[in-house]
């Protein structure tokens, strides 16, 4: 099917099928195309993404994919009732051995210096009202079944650790705001690219690709914090190395200000794997789905002590200069 999108709309002929982590993909000339659904994104949307992917690349990127016009001209095309996009990069395999922190850095250098500006993926400033906006659908659901009984463990769960969730958030909410009114954003501070969750499987595990669809306009510090939550939950017996190193490297191309350091760890602050479980339980109709965040969600609880000493522990793991920048730390946090 995808071979005939392919040929019919953009008259490009292929070899074979490649299954990537996130896209259908298919091979040929030495190409890989990936076939990506629109998902409900406009055609200024995509010419967005479009433009900073061509920017990237010819700031050096050659794993960003660069966006292919249709025979119809447009970068949206039609098939079998639905939106698709195609994207084709030259086929590079992932290597084995990649320091991710400066590569990472190279690539928000790079996304820094987008000439125009972004509107649709920006993300620049919005944290606050985002995560307040979250956190009142969380709170007005958890209302609703404060007067019920709860229909399972899951539920139960929710109704018992919200308000642990609600005074996490809130510290979140204020050390963020604190980092807005008392430091100044420095030269390094400015949008870039960055990614919705970054993680060490974000460019691809077979491939080494750069998905432009995973892309928002955003401070750096979002990705570095995404980055550690993941680790972190990953193993939390042995993160801390990981961790430690992917600060250096990262900082060997793009040295953090104080401001990138706190709004970082205001971010970690956030309950954010709160707050998806909670979500994504109430959206899937799947059983096994549901039982599966339910066992997150219980894991999570047991874990929330350990997750606080790794925030009262996060900067010094990474070596932050707290003196020499003037960075708060939170005191109910350092006595864990």
């Amino acid at each position: 099917m995808l071979q005939k999108l392919l040929e019919n709309k953009y008259g490009i002929q292929v070899d074979e099928y490649v299954k990537l982590d996130s896209y259908d993909a298919l091979r040929g000339n030495g190409w890989l195309y990936l076939v990506a659904k629109a998902d409900g994104r406009d055609a200024e949307d995509i010419n967005e993404l479009e433009k900073i992917a061509e920017h990237l690349r010819n700031t050096g990127d050659s794993h960003v994919p660069a966006f292919l016009q249709s025979k119809e001209g447009g970068f949206i095309t039609s098939w079998e009732d639905h939106q698709y996009c195609v994207l084709a990069n030259r086929q590079t395999e992932q290597h084995a051995k990649v320091k991710l922190g400066r590569k990472l850095a190279k690539f928000h250098e790079r996304g820094k210096t987008v000439p125009f500006k972004i509107d649709r993926s920006s993300r620049i400033g919005q944290w606050k009202q985002l995560w307040e906006k979250r956190l009142d659908q969380i709170e007005k659901v958890w209302s609703e079944l404060m007067f019920q009984t709860p229909e399972d463990d899951f539920e139960r769960m929710f109704i018992d650790s919200f308000p642990y969730y609600i005074g996490l958030t809130e510290n979140a909410i204020q050390y963020l705001v604190d980092t807005e009114l008392d430091d100044e954003p420095k030269e390094s501070d400015s949008g870039t690219v960055c990614h919705e969750r970054f993680s060490n499987a974000s460019w691809g595990a077979n491939y080494y690709i750069k998905d432009p669809f995973d892309w928002v306009f955003d401070h750096r510090s979002r990705d570095l914090a995404e980055w550690t939550r993941e680790r972190y939950f990953r193993n939390t017996q042995t993160y801390e190395n990981d961790v430690r190193q992917f600060f250096v490297d990262y900082q060997s191309i793009a040295p953090l200000s104080s401001f990138s350091w706190r709004l970082l760890f205001s971010r970690l602050l956030f309950p954010l794997h709160y707050f998806e479980c909670i979500e994504n339980y109430y959206i899937t109709r799947s059983e096994q789905e549901k039982k599966l965040l339910e066992e997150r969600l219980s894991k999570m609880l047991k874990q929330s002590t350990e997750y606080e000493r790794f925030l009262g522990h996060f900067y010094h793991t990474v070596g932050a200069p707290l003196k020499p920048l003037n960075i708060p730390q939170l005191d109910w946090l350092l006595i864990r």
